[in-house]
């Protein structure tokens, strides 16, 4: 968020906006793992996203030994995906993420402008995080959401 809020009160924003990406996730057909995502500015959702296939595609998201389509978008890719054909800009926003992203997709979250990342799981490869830290994103995790 691009205006400074006390920090009680700005956790109580990301516990409510995690919740709601936690929600989103669940909109996603993929078995091994549900990641949802949120873009926020100004304390406006700017855009959405669980990880899936594309569009036009089936939606199922792995093959049948249970392996993930190599085609299948991530959460922030397609919440970043979907500000491209928009109005807004993702320049100074936050991204809300139930996983932290990979290093592909931080490379994206950095090119998007997105300046703070808020996340609750940690993905097995760190290198996205290290990358994301390197190119000076706030970096946060919150592993017990607030109700």
């Amino acid at each position: 968020m691009s205006t400074m809020m006390p920090a009680a009160k700005q956790r109580r924003y990301d516990n409510a906006y995690l919740r709601m990406a936690r929600e989103w996730a669940k909109l996603s057909y993929c078995r091994r793992r549900q990641v949802g995502a949120l873009i926020v500015r100004d304390r406006m959702i700017i855009s959405d996203g669980y990880n899936g296939t594309p569009s036009g595609f089936e939606n199922v998201c792995e093959d049948e030994a249970g392996t993930t389509k190599w085609y299948v978008l991530h959460a922030e890719a397609n919440a970043i995906l979907k500000i491209a054909g928009s109005t807004h800009s993702s320049q100074g926003a936050t991204l809300y993420l139930t996983m932290s992203p990979c290093k592909d997709c931080s490379k994206l979250i950095h090119q998007a402008g997105i300046k703070r990342l808020v996340y609750m799981q940690r993905y097995k490869d760190d290198q996205g995080l290290l990358f994301l830290e390197k190119a000076g994103v706030e970096i946060v995790q919150i592993t017990e959401i607030e109700e």
